[in-house]
């Protein structure tokens, strides 16, 4: 089956970034990012060879020196396609993105239920075409989240792409309430997503695992409530709870809710 609704997200993020940095500066493109030893640039330059190669093209051959910031196999081949753009001006390097994501949205509107089943290996996995694509959004739009922080344009914090990525990043959270923050067998957390997306999912600990529970519990240990912007920071490791602490409150047990805070990030 064609996933119209997600090609739908990737292009509106893809637009969305094209349209942020068009008018950018070239003090704004160097500006550093979150992202360690990445400027604006680099993380355009980071998007631009991940799409070349889905799009068909090999990667580069370009090899950058070693960073201490590089963990690991998928890092070093990240930093190879970015610090291969490094000397170029932002404006030629916007020039690429808009040349890979005319040629990218064209193909993908062009391909039939066949090639969207197609195997392929993803980020998290063996998966399909779709299966990467879905990740392919939360990966551009996190991106560009980094670009209008490092800029302080904000912009696109709510809609399909915004509501794609939180709900995906929330899957890691029984993990983080049950394991990482040590909730109490038997005990139930309120994680409360304020806005500009909104949710509210309560866990109970079972089994020494946290669960969804459909049903609100009667006793709540703690309810934490951090809005979406601050949750996409910490979830991906752009800041720290201590850094947060006026964007996220806690109800009940404020040390379970502080446990929760430090352990939220879970990429690579």
């Amino acid at each position: 089956m064609i996933p119209i609704d997600t090609l739908d997200k990737l292009f509106a993020t893809w637009f969305s970034i094209g349209e942020l940095c068009a008018p950018l500066t070239e003090a704004q493109w160097k500006t550093p990012t979150a992202c360690p030893g990445w400027s604006v640039q680099d993380i355009m330059s980071h998007l631009i060879g991940v799409e070349s190669v889905l799009a068909g093209a090999k990667p580069t051959t370009h090899r950058s020196v070693p960073h201490d910031y590089v963990k690991n196999h998928i890092g070093e081949m990240n930093e190879h396609d970015v610090d291969a753009r490094r000397s170029l001006a932002g404006a030629e390097v916007l020039a690429e993105w808009n040349e890979i994501v005319a040629k990218r949205s064209a193909e993908l509107r062009a391909n039939d239920d066949a090639y969207f089943a197609t195997p392929m290996m993803t980020p998290i996995g063996p998966g399909t075409v779709t299966d990467y694509l879905n990740i392919r959004v939360l990966d551009c739009w996190i991106h560009e989240q980094d670009i209008r922080r490092a800029i302080n344009i904000p912009g696109h914090q709510s809609g399909s792409a915004a509501e794609h990525t939180v709900d995906r990043l929330m899957r890691t959270l029984p993990i983080v309430i049950g394991k990482r923050a040590a909730t109490p067998e038997g005990d139930s957390v309120n994680f409360c997503i304020t806005g500009p997306v909104q949710r509210s999912v309560f866990f109970t600990v079972t089994n020494g695992r946290a669960g969804v529970v459909d049903t609100p519990p009667k006793k709540i240990r703690t309810t934490f409530s951090i809005d979406s912007n601050t949750f996409l920071a910490l979830a991906t490791g752009r800041t720290t709870a201590d850094a947060t602490t006026s964007h996220w409150s806690a109800r009940g047990d404020k040390d379970l809710a502080l446990r929760i805070a430090q352990n939220l990030n879970m990429m690579i």
